[in-house]
């Protein structure tokens, strides 16, 4: 049978940028599926479009009508469908025709003996599937289950019916090889022409011959570029382009996030240069970089040294010959918010941060939690602990600075840039002779933001930035305001990630269990522990997120350490070591040693009696064991993981003889304990770096 591409494509009015590239990948993916479901195409090939205005799909090698297939279809067992006279029971006959047969259907049926049972199979014909048939119900399928927030309703042409979607649909375009495929849809009925760009379409309508021609008479007569990739490529390629005519020492901020929005936004992307006053650069550049990014889209161009000029990128949907009015339009929509940011700083700078520390007491915090000057003067308490853990002594007031780490909330610059938050009061903390430390401390305390994001640049940056997430874990959930599925109103799971990237990437010694059972309220002590196991839901999914394997990861974070400092020191030891031939077999030993010692009540004398070691395979484990120990702490102590655990090679053979030989639970009890803390003592050696016990599963 003849297979020919399959083109549909669905035009609304502008779709939400955010969501456009998403609904335009699930409609493709949903579509082709359905299509594979009634075997019209043999793998999932299709190639996606999506652009402010449409999404669609061109699915590969798709059959007008499937091939006919027989299968063979269980019915019933034979003592079940024939009586004793073998003839066929009403049970039989009503399945029969539950299939669409009828009794004479009983001649084509085959006996079959399985699992010594005789079965009744029947072999029926299935005609296949008819795309002309079958295509209005998959559509209506796909755009009913697109992932959309929020539907939106409207009426047809009639006045009467009212449909549901994410924006009113105007066209539907549905043609397979050179033909159109006839079809209703959401009140529609499916043409062969489309719609090109609002400016720059050569036609009123678009006329599609062809499916495999969609593309490229879309670029070249619609003035559309429906490929939301390419779109983007050229935006991007463009764009630097565009830069480097300014200068080789210049280049655009391209921001992911907003290089995919953008190209939702425009069909037929014309990049341009903007430019505003030279004045406007004296306003902190992260506040210009925002207000041209988050509120006009467009990309701030620096220089080599990563300062901030005064042009700007436009990506513009029209191509006009004069483009003159088009930057002048946009410098002019631009001007307004860079003098309202000019205002706010001027006005800022008349207030110190001292004032607007002192007025944080006007700021409520939490209803259960008092206000913000209450939250820093917790922060200091904290930081303050913290130091003297560290052996710190800088001579910081940490109550003036975590007062002024909270003081920028109260500026008129946060008040209209929330996500300027610490990177204003740097500014203004340097602007008052704070030293680069103290400054930089205010910023770097908020950080890391989001994944990846940058740590704290020094010591005193690192202290306030964790006693300000540990003061967040601990006075939200003394209070009950724990993370619920996927609500998490006051970015708990962020801070917690960001306090274990702090500690563990920075190589920070602190005991966070103490910390944690010094300042939980001990009002209020029910929910420490569901804090800890929180903590350690993050640092697994934290190091899982690095590649580590599940057995790995639980070798170092199955119960929570007390300390991170060393934590990827320790899992890369536990890779490196798992690698090894011996590791399976010494994870499996050390799991036998939990067991065994599961079950055994210490008296807390774990001392080895020697004079008790009768049997030659004990003496050899204990001579080994003292020779190793040794090692291993020496190497421990030099932070190097990976030769204290291939120390643990040597130990292996003197083990294997140890379980083969000796009996753990000896008659005599005397040496009966005498062999359970030889146990724990191995047992300790084996997990001086990790649970290598763990790994026994891998």
């Amino acid at each position: 049978m003849q297979k020919n591409n399959l083109l549909i494509e669905i035009l609304t009015e502008e779709l939400p940028p955010l969501s456009q590239k998403e609904l335009g990948e699930a409609f493709a993916k949903s579509i082709t599926q359905s299509i594979l479901d009634l075997k019209l195409i043999e793998t999932l090939d299709y190639e996606t479009f999506s652009t402010p205005r449409r999404i669609g799909v061109l699915v590969k090698q798709v059959l007008l009508c499937g091939e006919t297939q027989k299968k063979k279809i269980k019915l019933m067992p034979a003592k079940v469908g024939f009586n004793d006279e073998n003839k066929p029971t009403d049970a039989l006959i009503k399945k029969l025709a539950s299939l669409g047969e009828n009794a004479s259907a009983t001649n084509n049926i085959e006996l079959v003996e399985e699992n010594g049972q005789s079965n009744i199979y029947l072999e029926k014909s299935f005609v296949g599937k008819n795309l002309n048939e079958e295509l209005s119900a998959i559509i209506n399928y796909s755009l009913t289950n697109l992932p959309i927030k929020k539907l939106m309703s409207y009426q047809l042409n009639d006045g009467w019916t009212t449909v549901n979607f994410v924006r009113p649909v105007k066209n539907i375009l549905a043609v397979h090889g050179n033909r159109l495929v006839e079809l209703e849809c959401m009140g529609l009925k499916s043409v062969a022409y489309t719609y090109g760009h609002r400016f720059q379409s050569m036609h009123d309508v678009i006329q599609i011959k062809d499916a495999d021609l969609y593309e490229n008479i879309m670029l070249s007569e619609g003035g559309v570029i429906v490929c939301f990739n390419k779109r983007k490529d050229k935006i991007k390629n463009d764009l630097n382009a565009a830069v480097k005519k300014i200068g080789s020492k210049f280049h655009a901020i391209q921001d992911e996030k907003l290089l995919e929005e953008v190209t939702s936004l425009v069909e037929m992307p014309n990049i341009l240069i903007g430019r505003f006053e030279n004045q406007y650069l004296n306003v902190p550049q992260e506040c210009l970089i925002l207000t041209m990014q988050s509120n006009q889209k467009y990309f701030p161009i620096l220089n080599d040294e990563g300062e901030l000029t005064n042009s700007f990128v436009i990506v513009s949907n029209i191509h006009p010959k004069n483009t003159q009015n088009i930057v002048e339009g946009n410098e002019k929509v631009i001007r307004p918010r860079l003098a309202d940011a000019e205002f706010f700083y001027k006005k800022d700078k008349a207030n110190t941060l001292k004032k607007y520390s002192k007025n944080l007491r006007s700021i409520t915090y939490h209803n259960k939690l008092g206000t913000q000057h209450d939250r820093a003067l917790r922060v200091a308490k904290l930081m303050e602990f913290i130091s003297k853990k560290l052996h710190v002594d800088d001579n910081v007031d940490f109550e003036n600075l975590a007062l002024h780490a909270k003081a920028d909330l109260l500026s008129l610059m946060v008040g209209e840039f929330p996500e300027l938050q610490g990177v204003i009061g740097r500014y203004y903390a340097l602007e008052e002779n704070h030293s680069d430390t103290f400054a930089n401390a205010i910023e770097d305390h908020y950080k890391p933001k989001f994944s990846g994001d940058k740590l704290p640049k020094d010591q005193l940056g690192d202290m306030l930035a964790i006693a300000d997430k540990i003061e967040t874990l601990i006075s939200l959930f003394s209070i009950g305001e724990k993370p619920t599925g996927v609500k998490d109103p006051f970015a708990l799971r962020r801070n917690a990630i960001g306090l274990i990237r702090i500690l563990a990437e920075k190589n920070i010694s602190l005991d966070l269990n103490e910390i944690l059972n010094t300042f939980y309220p001990s009002s209020n002590s029910n929910n420490l522990n569901e804090l800890k196991v929180f903590i350690q839901e993050r640092l697994i999914n934290y190091l899982k997120d690095k590649d580590y394997t599940s057995q790995q990861v639980e070798a170092v974070a199955g119960e929570m350490p007390n300390n991170l400092n060393n934590i990827l020191e320790r899992i890369d030891a536990v890779k490196t070591f798992s690698e090894f031939n011996e590791s399976k077999n010494l994870a499996s030993a050390n799991k036998r040693v939990v067991n065994i010692l599961r079950k055994y009540n210490s008296n807390n004398n774990e001392a080895i009696n020697t004079s008790l070691l009768i049997e030659p395979e004990e003496k050899v484990l204990f001579k080994s064991l003292n020779e190793t120990s040794k090692l291993i702490s020496e190497f421990i102590k030099a932070d190097n993981y990976v030769q204290a655990l291939t120390m643990l090679i040597k130990l292996k053979e003197p083990i294997d003889l140890f379980f083969d030989k000796i009996m753990v639970n000896a008659d005599d009890d005397a040496i009966k304990v005498n062999r359970h803390n030889l146990l724990i003592q191995l047992h300790k050696e084996m997990n001086c770096v990790a649970d290598i016990s763990k790994l026994s599963n891998q």
